[in-house]
């Protein structure tokens, strides 16, 4: 994998790294709330998935919020406001719970009972490399069969995981383009 044996970009190519590419995919896969945390709206859509079960409101403490159930309450009738650093933890516990309770289905979807999901590679954007350094690439598709690994690391949220995962999973057979 060049972004792991040379710098990554190092004569302008211009992309992103696969697990990046992975992780950004799972995502929109997984259906975050689009709206703002910023706006009243958001803030509740995602205080309604973090305090609707007793579940949600015990992984939502494992994932960082650790607000008393006063001060949600408060939250949720609108007579306070987070600050600016519970917004932050209110959104990462979101994505952490969020990401956790969809991986099953997630991982039960890519894997379609072992037979895959096809996944495009398009190569990087090499319109500002010198002609001389320029290499020939071109669009490869790859049928990877066994996300297990993958989805449990994005879950996670472990960057370095998915990463391994990806690159010794997933990409193996795809050669050194």
């Amino acid at each position: 994998m060049p972004e792991r044996t040379i710098e990554f970009g190092k004569y302008g190519a211009r992309g992103v790294k696969g697990h990046e590419a992975v992780a950004r995919q799972l995502d929109a896969l997984a259906g975050f709330v689009v709206t703002p945390i910023t706006t009243r709206r958001g803030l509740l859509a995602r205080l309604h998935y973090l305090t609707r079960t007793e579940h949600a409101r015990r992984a939502a403490r494992e994932a960082g919020l650790t607000v008393t159930d006063r001060t949600l309450n408060a939250w949720l009738e609108g007579r306070r406001s987070p600050s600016k650093k519970n917004l932050e933890r209110v959104e990462t516990a979101y994505r952490a719970v969020r990401r956790h309770n969809v991986a099953r289905y997630l991982l039960a979807r890519l894997n379609r009972e072992g037979r895959g999901t096809r996944v495009e590679f398009h190569p990087v954007n090499q319109s500002q490399v010198v002609r001389p350094r320029q290499r020939v690439v071109e669009y490869r598709s790859l049928n990877v069969r066994h996300w297990d690994r993958i989805v449990a690391a994005w879950a996670a949220g472990d960057d370095q995981a998915l990463d391994d995962a990806w690159v010794n999973d997933a990409v193996v057979d795809l050669g050194s383009q």
